[in-house]
Parts: C-alpha cells; structure tokens; sequence
C-alpha cells in the first residue's frame, strides 16, 4: 500500500504540515459537511483542509477560517471518491474523454480499466490508444494489461494476439497497473503453456493478477487462486460469492446482473459484516443505462435499495477498493491522503453535489466544470470491418437428403449443447419455426466464411440484429431468421464502419453507427444512448423476450467463447470447456 510520488514531494508535505498545525492557510477549506468515516463507521460533523492534492486536516467544524478558497458544504455528506475495480470504457459506446464526463459528475474518481476490446480488435496499437487516453481524461483511469487476446486462442480469432513475451513488456510500464481479467480459466488450471506463461508474467512482473472465475467451484476454483489469480466479478449466486470470499479472493461486485443483487445482499447482511474483501465494480454499462442511472453510483444505489447498510455499500466503493488494488493514498477523507472527495446531497440516492480530484473542484451539480476532449485517433481504430460483403446464401447451411441431424446451441446466457433432426429442401437445411440463426463473421481480415448455427429456446423473433459490440473478440455476429434481413442488417455495419443494426423485411430500420474500432462513437453521450435506446426498444417489439436470461442483453455475450458452455465463434461451433471445435453443425 504505497503512496504515488506526486503526493510525496517534499515541499507538498512540509506545507501540509503548516497548515494542519494552523501555521500556513490551506488552499481549500470545505465546511459545514458531515464526513462519513470508513474506518470507524462513525459519521460526524468536520472540516476539511486541502493542500494542493492532499488532504492537510481533518477538524472541528468552524475552528479554522484562514484559506485561499472556502467551500460551504452545508448539509451535505463528504466521502472519499468512488473506485471502480473493474470496467471496460468501450461497452458504454463512448470513448473515455466522454465516459469520464458521465461518471465524475456522479462521483466516480477512480476506475481500474481493462481495454480489452480495443485490444481485440486493434491489438498493441489499440491498447497504446487507451493508455494515452486514459492519461488525458480527468478521471484516474488505470490501465490494466489485457490477457486474453483473443480470449480463447483456437477457438476464435481477434483483431490481436497477446502472447506471455508481449504482456510481460507492456506490464513493465508504470502506467500498466497489473494484468486484466484472465478469462482462459481452464487452459490455465491445465497448465497451458501460453496460459501459464502469461499468468507467470503478470506474476513476475509483481503486480496483480487479476480473474474471471465464472463456473469455477471446489478444487477448480482453489486452483484459480493457487495459480496465483486475485480477483472475480463473475458471481452467479448468493452460495458462488461465499465459497468465493472463503476462497480468498477479492470481489468485484458488480451491477451489471442486477438480478442477482438482492441475494448478494442477502448473504452479506447475514454475516454482520462487510468484509475487506469486497469491491464494486460496473464492468459493463450500456450508453442508455450511463446516461440516466450512472456507473458505479448507480451500483451503491442499488445495494442501498437491496437493503445493504449505506456505509457497506460505501466502504466497498471506496476503502475496502483502496485497499485491494493497493493505493494507500486513496479511499479515506484524513490527513495525508489524497483529496479525491465526494459531496453528497443525497446519501441513500448517492447523488452527487459536487467532486474533487486532486484538490480541485472539477464538478457541480451533476455537470464538469471543464469538459474533457479525447484525443486524435490512430489509423489502426477506423475502417475495422475488414470482410467482403454479405448475401443472403451465407447465412444458408448446405446439406445432403432430405433431412440432416445437427448439433444446436439451446438457451441463452448459459447456452447447452443440443441435437435436432430437421428438413433439408433444395440443398439447404430448412430452419424450424420455434429457432432462430445465428452468424458470426471474422472482421479483422481473415478471410474465413461465416458460420452459422441454429438456436433453441430463444424466443420468437420477427426481423434480425446485427452487432459489431461481440465479446470477446468483437467479430460481426448477427441473430434473425431471414437471410434477407441478417445480410441487411450485416452489410449496413460493414459500411458503418460497425456498431449495431436491425432489419426486418429485408431493408434496416435502425442503425447505431461505432465506426471507432466498431465499438465506439465520438458523438455525444446523449445521442449513442437516445439511439442505442431506440435499438432496444425495437428488440422489445420484434422480440418475445424471457427475463432474466432471455434478454438483450445477451445478444452481446452469445459468443463468449472463453465461459462454459458451447458457442459460436468465427472457427465454429465450439466448447472450450469440453475442448470440442465443430465446423460446422452437421453432424
């Protein structure tokens, strides 16, 4: 737990001193606050003193008046800013100049973020891009090496190809805070060799290894955290988070399956306490969802409304976060520490009056003071749909006889193998009324053809959607049952430049263009998310949705490749767990 050299130059320390004894006046003097204390649980009526980006003093309301600049806080909660242990920036649609200008204003002054889909899609030249963004934004973004590009090699192809020789040099830089989630969880309990070398890496280079511990129970799981892993965000249940705090790892709750929330707060109210252990994080917020309800705000608020105690929820987002990813400068308001602060109007509504970084009061009521500007793209972040034009006969399966058995992938979210003997009619197989297709299209120039899977159990459908926003590896994957509408819908992002798109009867009828890495836009925040919003709510109309799996949501995670279950990728039908790869899914 150390503390960063800017806050350790002498000069700032020595005036620090004075002013704290009474022997110099502070630059900024906050007044009339209560501070929430995170070590003693205690909220009690402060002052509070700044020196430049540090915290000087920490006293009686009213006994100090001498400083440069006075701000009255009357009424008004003072916590310390909020750490977000794990978020990807590219998942809200916008890059990071305007993800900052969203999540500051709420009290977000921290966040551990994992480019991994710029990653996939543009390699070591996307990954240099998110660094130097992340140095310009005025949130303390910190970088984390992604591990896994792409997230499951052999089974898909992405746009980059980390090996351990390539983590290990970019894990040597200071602006690298320690290697991202390692989504290849099998590989590496197998000893893989490229695995196991990249893990080494991040080992050796002595800085955390951070998980993706989804499906993992009993002697797995322990082998996760022997391996040397950290942390995990993937909790599927109230008894998975227990035998994983037991586990010793460090939870990054997340908001993203909201669902699941109240019985997470659940099993920690029936502890009688908040462990250490436990962080928030958002990893994947939606454009729509960041403009109206926020980033890691929105997930206090929810723990709060789940009946979680306020100072738990707030000491996970602040101390309990500091403590785990080993800043010792952040996560408290005292002496000596860093003056990211946060006043609240509203504690249970987590609403934000006004954010301090660094000592300076850089939002009011909701909006920047200054609004940041991101910075001029690489060459290596456009024109990334890199494939020939689609027609209607690639999404047809060809086939011999009159009827054909083939391997289906059943349910979303937490998909199962499948069999089904359908018909086959002028060459082709002929798609059951009660399925669906699917089609995943390389898009980072590798010239392989598409593949094309039927899905059971996903619900009716009456037009198709496209998206370039495909974890992990962000190739172009497209759900429908006409192949006149899903080569519309594809074909309207490979002029885009990516993004997401819906069709029905043959012809597009929205579009949301990311032509950024075909996964982001450089236009305002308000206009990706009234039309991502738009997106939405048509899926709602062509589409019988079957909450909590069944959702759109899904869409954008149905060929994760690296979690359990078999998937669709651009190789085929695959299963990394059952190490099964199918071409195609005749059998």
């Amino acid at each position: 737990m150390g503390f960063p050299q800017d806050l350790n130059d002498p000069e700032l320390r020595a005036r620090a001193v004075r002013a704290a004894r009474g022997l110099a006046p502070f630059d900024l003097l906050i007044t009339g606050a209560q501070v929430m204390d995170m070590v003693t649980g205690r909220i009690r009526a402060a002052d509070v003193g700044l020196i430049g980006p540090l915290i000087a003093s920490v006293h009686a309301p009213g006994s100090r008046s001498d400083a440069g600049e006075v701000l009255k806080a009357e009424g008004q909660t003072l916590v310390p800013g909020f750490i977000d242990t794990h978020m990807h920036v590219e998942s809200s649609m916008v890059g990071p100049a305007a993800y900052a200008e969203a999540v500051v204003p709420r009290g977000v002054t921290t966040a551990l973020w994992d480019p991994h889909e710029l990653a996939n899609v543009a390699g070591e030249a996307g990954l240099a891009h998110a660094c130097a963004e992340a140095a310009a934004v005025p949130l303390r973004l910190m970088p984390l090496m992604p591990t896994c590009v792409p997230s499951a090699p052999g089974y898909e192809a992405s746009g980059g190809d980390f090996d351990a020789g390539v983590v290990a040099r970019w894990l040597a830089r200071d602006d690298i805070q320690g290697a991202a989630e390692l989504m290849t969880m099998h590989p590496l309990l197998d000893g893989d060799p490229r695995v196991t070398g990249i893990a080494n890496a991040a080992l050796e280079s002595g800085k955390r290894l951070c998980g993706h511990g989804r499906g993992l129970t009993g002697g797995d799981l322990a082998g996760f955290a022997a391996a040397g892993v950290e942390t995990d965000h993937e909790l599927t249940s109230a008894a998975d988070l227990m035998a994983k705090l037991e586990a010793g790892f460090t939870i990054e709750l997340r908001g993203s399956h909201a669902h699941l929330l109240p019985e997470f707060a659940e099993a920690l109210l029936a502890l009688g306490e908040m462990p250490q252990t436990v962080t928030l994080c958002t990893d994947d917020v939606f454009p729509d969802d960041l403009l109206h309800r926020g980033g890691l705000d929105a997930v206090i608020r929810m723990l709060i409304q789940c009946g979680l105690p306020p100072l738990w929820a707030y000491r996970a987002a602040t101390l309990n976060a500091a403590s785990r990813i080993g800043r010792g400068d952040l996560g408290l308001v005292a002496p000596g520490r860093r003056a990211d602060l946060v006043l609240l109007a509203d504690v249970a509504a987590v609403k934000a009056a006004a954010v301090i970084t660094d000592g300076k009061l850089v939002a009011e009521g909701g909006a920047m003071r200054t609004a940041p500007s991101p910075l001029p793209l690489p060459a290596a972040l456009r024109d990334t749909m890199k494939m020939a034009p689609l027609t209607e006969a690639d999404f047809e399966i060809a086939a011999e006889g009159s009827s054909a058995r083939i391997a289906t992938l059943s349910k979303p979210r937490f998909p199962e193998w499948g069999e089904r003997e359908v018909a086959v009619e002028e060459g082709r197989l002929v798609l059951p009324d009660d399925m669906i297709r699917m089609a995943v299209i390389n898009r980072h120039g590798a010239g392989t053809p598409p593949r094309v899977a039927f899905l059971e159990n996903w619900g009716t459908w009456r037009g198709a959607f496209a998206t370039s926003v495909s974890h992990d590896s962000h190739n172009l994957t497209i759900f429908g049952r006409d192949p006149a509408d899903m080569a519309a819908a594809g074909n309207a992002l490979r002029e885009a430049g990516g993004g997401l798109a819906v069709a029905q009867g043959g012809e597009v009828s929205h579009l949301l263009a990311l032509p950024i890495a075909g996964l982001y836009s450089d236009a305002p925040l308000e206009e990706i998310a009234a039309q991502f919003a738009a997106i939405r709510a048509e899926m709602d109309r062509l589409v019988d949705w079957q909450p909590p799996y069944l959702v759109f949501k899904a869409l954008f995670g149905a060929s994760l490749v690296c979690n359990p279950g078999p998937r669709l990728s651009d190789m085929g039908l695959v299963d990394v767990f059952e190490k099964k790869r199918l071409e195609s899914c005749l059998l």
